[in-house]
């Protein structure tokens, strides 16, 4: 789960992360007003969506007068930003973000991460601040410094300042930088974070270590244990159809194929989708409807995958399990009932009461072909809008 800057950076103040004071504005008068309420003479007007590179799509307007912040925000707002993150239609800006102004010496990079090969949590930092970290890693990966931590002891002295060395920190600067990698390290573990990145992390004139910029991205399976940050969920900001199938707690990820999949089990899934891609054709969807989902979900399931306009046919994989042959069947009869099933449907079944589920479908009168494993699901899903496996 994403949240937006403005968001990220009230988690920040709550865990002593040093941040510019900041007010959001959902029009150019509270813009405006928020500028005379922050003092100063420069201030930042910034889009708040969940899609990096806004400077580069002009998503961020630096301004020297209130009058300039009014314009700007006119300028942003119920405008579609279109960044190198964003599709070419963009996302639209509700509310922008106004900052006070700071002066820079220095622009770095700074990023924790879960390190999936070692299994261990990563800090990342680069003195290529405001360059997008994958850019740096094609071209100057040996500017990228990594330093792992062991979740059982935390993150050491030794290792903040590490990084503050090969950062080039100097003086005050090493001890407010291994103050401000604690502090963050601690709101990564604390929080179930997948992802906290600052970009540009900055030293301003005296020294101070000042996060310009907050990204945070949450691990989803973590969130019971938050309620305060499932109510910063923004959900104008998601895929409709991922937030549909969350509310009836189906994991389910739009993609841009023509091939509406529905699995049990996050690695059948995947495997499925492998498998498609593998014969040419490709998947409009990530959908495991899990061991616990019951006929009515199933149905959801299903309404989701044809409220994709992309969606030209539909593929079940269900090995049973947990997840019986029979529920599925009751859930497709359940779906082609309540709505249009206008594409083919290629169904595989195996396991728990396979023979039962066969037979509910069988006798359902519902125009499906069957498959007899994955690879023949897939070769026959791809046939049936006339591509060729």
């Amino acid at each position: 789960m994403n949240i937006h800057e403005y968001q990220a950076k009230g988690l920040f103040a709550q865990y002593d992360v040093k941040t510019l004071r900041g007010i959001v504005a959902s029009n150019s008068t509270e813009a405006a007003e928020a500028c005379k309420e922050l003092g100063g003479k420069i201030w930042v007007v910034k889009a708040q969506v969940h899609a990096g590179g806004r400077g580069k799509g002009g998503g961020i307007i630096l301004c020297r007068s209130p009058d300039e912040v009014y314009e700007a925000a006119g300028k942003l707002i119920g405008s579609r930003l279109i960044t190198p993150q964003t599709t070419a239609e963009g996302v639209e800006v509700r509310k922008i973000y106004v900052e006070e102004g700071c002066n820079i010496s220095r622009e770095l990079y700074l990023g924790i991460v879960l390190d999936r090969e070692r299994d261990l949590p990563v800090i990342m930092a680069s003195t290529e601040g405001g360059v997008e970290i994958e850019e740096v890693a094609n071209k100057n990966p040996e500017k990228i410094l990594k330093v792992h931590i062991d979740p059982i002891t935390g993150l050491g002295d030794w290792q903040a300042r590490k990084i503050a060395f090969g950062l080039g920190l100097k003086g005050n600067q090493i001890k407010h930088c291994a103050k401000f990698m604690k502090s963050l390290y601690h709101l990564f573990v604390n929080l179930d974070c997948s992802i906290v990145e600052i970009n540009p992390l900055v030293v301003s004139s005296d020294d101070e270590i000042i996060a310009l910029d907050a990204k945070i991205n949450f691990d989803s399976s973590g969130l019971f244990r938050h309620n305060e940050i499932e109510e910063l969920r923004d959900v104008s900001e998601e895929e409709p159809l991922e937030t549909r199938a969350n509310k009836v707690g189906l994991n389910y990820i739009k993609l841009n194929g023509e091939i509406g999949c529905m699995v049990n089990g996050a690695g059948l899934a995947m495997a499925t989708m492998d498998i498609i891609k593998l014969h040419g054709g490709e998947p409009a969807n990530f959908l495991d409807v899990g061991g616990g989902a019951d006929s009515k979900q199933v149905a959801e399931g299903f309404k989701v995958i044809l409220s994709d306009p992309e969606v030209k046919a539909i593929f079940v994989n269900i090995f049973g399990g947990i997840m019986r042959c029979d529920f599925i069947a009751e859930g497709i009869i359940t779906a082609a009932k309540e709505i249009n099933m206008a594409v083919p449907l290629i169904v595989r079944l195996a396991g728990t009461n396979v023979e039962l589920g066969k037979q509910m479908l069988s006798e359902s009168g519902l125009n499906l072909i069957s498959a007899d494993n994955m690879n023949d699901g897939a070769i026959k899903a791809i046939n049936s809008i006339g591509g060729k496996a």
